[in-house]
């Protein structure tokens, strides 16, 4: 019995022994296939190293100096400079409310100490010469020297600086400052004798097909999908021409154009927006509610809030259906 478990013990040793052998050969064999590896890695990396010469050196060096040398530095500083100014100029200044109401109310204050019968040339200068002075004191807060009796603290002096100078037409019209300059309109700047006369106008250039379906002194609200600015035509017959054209090769998703906006008058036409409306303007737009922006006249409310407006809407407009 003693014998037995001698030779079951010595067995035990035997197989621990073995396997532990093929353990540590594998083990071998691994580290010596890794190291290998890496021997041939690094002799592949070596053997891609290319080297040069002196004279190719030399050469590259050269070339590099000529490229650098023909670049147009000049040209890239003014480019860089042209974008900066650019950058610079589509930045408007943003007033806080309370000052821009306080500017607000010195432009009227200023504005009613003139008489009754002063025209617009001489609102036109008592406004000037408030944005001068005003303009002249935030320039000297700025610059420390103070002024006596300041009506703008000195941390609303940049920004008055900047409204009033580069960005003055962009501050008129965000609070709402319309005095009559120039005449756009002229035919329509004095109150028809009667309404009948707005029917009595006829538009030049060939007759208006019926589907066009053409409203005189009519201006139609709609996005945009031609702007006007860039794009005339001869006459309101030629603008719905370009309105039906727009519609039939527009793309399945795109916006159709189902409404055109001519602007006949050979002075141009009033709009509420920044822009002046020129002679010839077609303004293709597109809506799925077709909307009236005027009708005929210019309501009296409008006309006190913008003084530019004429009497009569000048546009003629029409709404294609399909």
């Amino acid at each position: 019995m003693a014998e037995g478990r001698l030779r079951r013990g010595c067995s035990y040793k035997k197989t621990t022994w073995v396997v532990c052998s093929i353990n540590i050969v594998i083990a071998l064999y691994v580290l010596r296939s890794l190291y290998s590896s890496l021997y041939i890695y690094s002799g592949n990396v070596s053997r891609n190293i290319v080297k040069y010469t002196p004279d190719q050196m030399r050469k590259m060096e050269e070339s590099i100096r000529i490229r650098r040398a023909s670049e147009p530095l000049e040209l890239v500083k003014l480019v860089k400079v042209i974008k900066e100014e650019i950058s610079r100029g589509e930045e408007v200044v943003q007033l806080p409310g309370p000052l821009k109401q306080k500017i607000t109310d010195e432009i009227l204050v200023r504005l009613k100490s003139l008489n009754g019968s002063a025209n617009t040339t001489q609102q036109q200068e008592a406004v000037e010469s408030w944005r001068r002075e005003k303009l002249e004191e935030a320039k000297q807060l700025t610059l420390n020297k103070g002024t006596l009796n300041p009506t703008i603290q000195y941390e609303e002096a940049g920004m008055m600086v900047r409204a009033l100078e580069s960005d003055w037409a962009v501050l008129s019209e965000g609070i709402g400052l319309w005095i009559p300059g120039e005449v756009i309109n002229k035919e329509h700047d004095d109150k028809p004798e009667g309404v009948e006369d707005l029917e009595d106008q006829i538009l030049p250039g060939r007759p208006i097909p019926t589907e066009c379906h053409a409203q005189l002194h009519t201006d139609y609200d709609g996005a945009a999908v031609r702007w006007g600015l860039t794009h005339h035509k001869e006459s309101a017959a030629d603008c719905c021409q370009a309105c039906l054209d727009h519609a039939k090769r527009a793309k399945p998703g795109e916006k159709k154009c189902n409404i055109w906006v001519y602007c006949p008058s050979e002075d141009g036409c009033h709009s509420p927006d920044i822009y002046q409306h020129k002679h010839q303007e077609c303004w293709l737009k597109s809506a799925e509610k077709p909307r009236l922006n005027f009708k005929d006249k210019y309501p009296d409310s409008y006309r006190n809030s913008h003084p530019t407006a004429p009497f009569v809407v000048p546009w003629v407009s029409g709404v294609i259906t399909a």
